[in-house]
């Protein structure tokens, strides 16, 4: 329970108009500052001043991404549980929220077609992968099929690219975070998360080789296709497992050993695929256990890429 004199301080930051509209707009998903003065049509000075302080009550999240920051509503503690009660009390057919919504979905489909200009550059680089393993469905179903059970309270991306894992998996967690060191992939993600709806989801800036202690404990690790990128994947994997909960669960998606060098040359591949004798090394040194293991060979034969899955348990 919270101090009297706590509760009274969020009530305070809440208990603005503009600051309440901030709130309600947060619930559909993160946005940057820019997102929301665009929305709200008010000053970048006025609505950073909202923003502060409904961030030093604990309403919302800020998340700095270089000379950028994200806020998203606060998920935990006692002002989030203030936070998601005071939204879910909102009348979403009050004109002013229908404007703020309204804007809102401008804004996000104006990210969408960045989103759009941004993989038409890399089409090509992304159309080849796609021909050289197995569809993306069948590993998808495998990775839906290596979470038991009912939803998980954190579920963390590690790796998260365009936030496809987050939303395949958002009926499995109650929270989930997904990480990655690209801004322009984590712009898609927003975009893509906020199109899909998944509004329990949030997506950060983050070195993946020295993962931030405070994005756990996590109840489940998802790391797809992120694996092959480092030099060292099993320091990677070691860093995540300091995330992880004592049984919890993790889920690793990567590439065979393979052979297809320009891989590396070219689209900067650090290893040529990951060898079940290498996971379950790496694993073992990270205090994890290979619970299951399923392959998915291509059939394209001698240039063909076979997709590994690994489920680990802490």
């Amino acid at each position: 329970m919270a101090e009297l004199a706590e509760l009274v301080g969020v009530l305070k930051a809440a208990g603005e108009g503009t600051r309440l509209r901030l709130l309600a707009l947060l619930a559909g998903g993160d946005h940057s500052v820019k997102d929301l003065t665009e929305i709200l049509d008010q000053s970048q000075p006025r609505v950073s001043r909202h923003l502060k302080l409904l961030a030093d009550a604990g309403l919302v999240q800020r998340n700095a991404e270089g000379a950028w920051a994200y806020y998203g509503l606060a998920q935990d503690g006692e002002a989030g549980a203030v936070a998601q009660w005071l939204v879910g009390r909102v009348d979403h057919t009050d004109p002013e929220r229908v404007r703020d919504c309204e804007r809102q979905a401008e804004v996000r489909a104006a990210q969408q077609a960045q989103a759009a200009h941004y993989f038409a550059k890399v089409a090509g680089s992304w159309d080849l992968l796609k021909t050289l393993h197995v569809p993306e469905d069948s590993v998808e179903s495998a990775v839906l099929g290596g979470f038991q059970g009912g939803p998980v309270e954190l579920l963390l991306d590690l790796g998260t690219g365009t936030g496809r894992m987050l939303q395949l998996l958002a009926d499995r967690y109650k929270r989930g975070i997904g990480v990655d060191s690209s801004r322009e992939m984590l712009s898609v993600a927003r975009a893509r998360l906020g199109s899909a709806g998944v509004t329990h989801a949030q997506v950060r800036l983050g070195d993946m080789a020295e993962l931030d202690p405070a994005l756990g404990p996590a109840d489940a690790i998802v790391i797809h296709q992120v694996l092959h990128y480092f030099d060292d994947p099993g320091r990677m994997l070691m860093g995540a497992r300091e995330l992880l909960k004592p049984g919890g669960q993790m889920v690793i998606v990567d590439f065979a050993p393979h052979e297809l060098e320009f891989l590396r040359t070219e689209h900067a591949h650090r290893r040529l695929g990951l060898s079940q004798a290498q996971m379950s090394g790496w694993a073992a040194s990270a205090g994890l256990q290979v619970q299951t293991v399923r392959e998915f060979p291509s059939d394209n034969g001698d240039r063909g890429l076979t997709v590994c899955l690994w489920r680990l348990c802490a």
